[in-house]
């Protein structure tokens, strides 16, 4: 399994943010691509942040509580997000995301986002090299 690569696995298009997008655009962006969020990217496609189901809800009930929206994403991003390479193995991460880590991962190259992988594509992935194990045991 060692040899199964993350950009064997990851999805290239990842739902994005800018840090100067509105909250309910953001919310909108997260619910019509039915993600648990994704990376906010600079005008370089950098990744300078992570925006999470989680973080807008926090952010969000206190806007729908007093009505008002002067939030951005910039506002309630994660700035220390985790990142990783395409080249990383799919079983180091598999072991990094049991220890707790985030449950989505952009992936970077060069600076620039290339894509993002979840635990769902590293289940596939898994599921995959087992079925090539069980396959050669016949």
């Amino acid at each position: 399994m060692a040899s199964l690569k993350v950009r064997d696995y990851m999805r290239p298009r990842a739902v994005t943010f800018t840090a100067d997008m509105s909250m309910p655009a953001a919310l909108d962006k997260v619910l019509n691509a039915q993600n648990i969020g994704g990376p906010v990217v600079n005008e370089k496609n950098e990744v300078v942040g992570f925006l999470s189901e989680q973080d807008l809800l926090n952010r969000l009930v206190q806007v729908s509580y007093h009505c008002q929206d002067t939030h951005s994403v910039g506002d309630c991003m994660r700035v220390d997000a985790l990142t990783i390479s395409p080249e990383m193995s799919v079983i180091e991460l598999a072991n990094m995301m049991q220890e707790g880590k985030p449950k989505v991962y952009p992936v970077v190259e060069n600076k620039k986002l290339v894509g993002i992988i979840s635990r769902r594509e590293v289940l596939k992935a898994i599921r995959d090299n087992l079925d090539n194990c069980f396959k050669h045991q016949l």
